[in-house]
């Protein structure tokens, strides 16, 4: 075994996902996600990125292939015990609309039966971490900005300290400053806790913001997986028609285009 492998948190090996009716979504994805990273999903709506997460946390389980976190394969793990060590955050927020703020991070402490004197003081140095004033702990949900709200599901995603972050199109559904604003607070956050995070985006820009490594799928196959920089010089037929679009994309809005 490699080094690479012994530091692998989350391996994919020759995954493959069929719905009931036989539609594949998934074709032999081999993939690993290595600790501390943010990996970044990257492709189309429909290329399979929401169903590789939904494998990773167990909500569906691999029609071919193994998929191990931490070693062990996911159908070893206790569900709930394999949830409990993933924070998920999706673009809804999810949030109860009948719960406080506070409650919302709460909760997976809660569960867990922490002390009520560590679940508030978590619950104010969470609220700290993602840039949020501990007034807002008492509001509830529809009493918050968009953002405001995306920020406290990242918090109650990270309120129990798990290894690893599920991110679906966290971001998707701001407006493009509120997005870029908690794109870099997300950067920050990560080179300070060092999760391992697997991110889903079909967002360009985004995928090169915030991803240390970027595997594009198309599909529900695995065309390349780049840094950010091997990404913009890769030739590969794929990314080429991605750059592609982004270019074009960005010349539509400013004929001069970007230097």
């Amino acid at each position: 075994m490699s080094n690479r492998d012994l530091d692998a948190t989350i391996e994919f090996r020759n995954v493959s996902f069929h719905l009931e009716n036989g539609s594949e979504i998934l074709h032999q994805l081999t993939l690993q996600v290595r600790r501390g990273e943010t990996l970044v999903l990257l492709g189309r709506s429909g290329s399979g990125k929401t169903t590789t997460l939904k494998l990773i946390n167990r909500l569906v389980t691999p029609s071919q292939g193994e998929l191990l976190v931490n070693g062990r394969s996911t159908l070893d793990w206790d569900v709930i015990r394999l949830r409990r060590i993933i924070g998920y955050v999706i673009q809804e927020v999810g949030l109860f609309p009948h719960f406080t703020v506070e409650r919302n991070i709460a909760l997976l402490p809660r569960i867990e039966n922490w002390p009520a004197n560590r679940i508030h003081t978590r619950v104010h140095e969470l609220l700290q971490l993602v840039g949020l004033d501990s007034q807002l702990a008492s509001r509830y949900p529809r009493e918050l900005s968009g953002g405001q709200r995306q920020r406290v599901g990242v918090a109650r995603a990270l309120a129990a300290d798990p290894p690893i972050l599920l991110m679906d199109e966290p971001f998707g559904a701001l407006d493009p400053l509120t997005r870029a604003d908690l794109q870099r607070e997300f950067c920050s956050l990560q080179q300070r806790l060092q999760k391992t995070v697997v991110f889903v985006t079909h967002d360009m820009h985004e995928a090169l913001t915030v991803g240390t490594r970027i595997a594009l799928i198309e599909a529900g196959q695995l065309a390349v997986v780049h840094s950010p920089e091997e990404f913009l010089n890769s030739r590969n037929p794929m990314v080429a028609a991605y750059l592609d679009a982004f270019r074009t994309d960005v010349k539509a809005c400013n004929p001069r285009g970007t230097r």
